[in-house]
C-alpha cells in the first residue's frame, strides 16, 4: 500500500514534513493528530518509514459483495483496524482494546483525539476516553502530530482533488508515565488530554475551541436547518402574498 498510494501521493501533492526526527525508529508510540480531512490517514503513513494502525468502523471490512471485498482490502492494506462499534459502550472499549494490542506488539498507532473530522479547520476539544487511557494502560510514548491544509484539497463537495502541498508537523514525544496505574481516573485523563491538545495546537496554529467536534457539528447542522425553515417561511409567505395580489387585481 506504500508503493501503490504512498508513493503516488507523494509525488503528487510533494508533503512537506517538519519533525520526521520524533518518530522512534522503532518500539511503540502513539501518534495523536489533529483531523482535517479523510487523507490524513493517508498523507501521515505515507511519509513513514513505518506502518501505522488507525481505527475504522468495522462496516468497511464486513459489507458483502465484490465492492465490499474490495474495500475491506483497501483499508486493510492502508493499516486500519476494524472496531465493532455494537454493545454497550460502543466503539470506546473497542478501540482502546485494539489501540492496546497494536503498542503491545511494539507497533505505531494513530489516533485523532478529537473524534471526528474538524467541521471548520478549528482545532477542537480531545475526548479523553480514548487516546488517555491508550497511553496510561501501555505506557507507550504520546507524540503530537499536526496536519496542515489537508482540507484546503478536496472540501466537501469537491470531487476532483486540488494538487496542492500539504504539511505534517511531529513534535516529541509526551511521556505520562507518572500517571502510570491511574487510567481510570477522569481528572488524569483529562489533564494528558489537554496537555496532548496543547501540543497539537502549538503544532498546527489552528484556534482552538473548547467543545467537543461532535457538538460543533450539530450546532451547524441545526443552524442549517433553521436557515432552510426560515427560506421556505419566506418563500410561503411571498406566495401567498403574490396569490392575494393577483386575486385583489381580477375581482371586480
Amino acid at each position: 500500500m506504500k508503493v501503490a498510494i504512498g508513493g503516488p501521493l507523494k509525488v503528487a501533492f510533494r508533503p512537506w514534513v517538519e519533525g520526521l526526527e520524533n518518530i522512534p525508529d522503532e518500539g511503540a508510540a502513539i501518534l495523536a493528530s489533529n483531523h482535517l480531512s479523510f487523507s490524513d490517514s493517508f498523507f501521515l503513513p505515507a511519509v513513514l518509514d513505518r506502518k501505522v494502525t488507525f481505527i475504522a468502523k468495522a462496516e468497511y471490512f464486513t459489507t458483502p459483495g465484490v465492492k465490499g471485498k474490495l474495500t475491506a482490502a483497501f483499508f486493510k492494506g492502508a493499516g486500519q483496524l476494524p472496531v465493532d462499534r455494537s454493545g454497550a459502550r460502543g466503539a470506546g472499549e473497542a478501540a482502546i482494546k485494539a489501540g492496546i494490542d497494536v503498542l503491545e506488539r511494539g507497533e505505531l498507532f494513530g489516533i485523532y483525539p478529537e473524534g471526528t473530522r474538524s467541521p471548520d479547520g478549528r482545532l477542537y476539544r480531545g475526548k479523553p476516553g480514548g487516546l488517555a487511557r491508550v497511553a496510561l494502560a501501555s505506557g507507550a510514548p504520546v507524540i503530537p502530530v499536526a496536519m496542515i491544509d489537508t482540507e484546503k484539497i478536496q472540501p466537501p463537495g469537491k470531487v476532483m482533488p486540488k494538487l496542492m502541498r500539504p504539511g505534517i508537523r511531529i513534535g516529541k514525544p509526551l511521556d505520562f508515565s507518572r500517571y502510570s496505574g491511574m487510567e481510570h481516573d477522569r481528572f488524569v485523563l483529562r489533564a494528558v488530554t489537554d496537555e496532548v491538545m496543547y501540543e497539537i495546537m502549538k503544532l498546527s496554529g489552528q484556534e482552538y475551541v473548547d467543545i467537543y467536534a461532535t457538538a460543533a457539528k450539530r450546532r451547524i447542522a441545526d443552524a442549517a436547518k433553521a436557515d432552510k425553515e426560515v427560506e421556505k417561511a419566506v418563500e410561503k409567505a411571498a406566495k401567498a402574498a403574490l396569490a392575494e395580489a393577483e386575486k385583489e387585481q381580477t375581482s371586480p
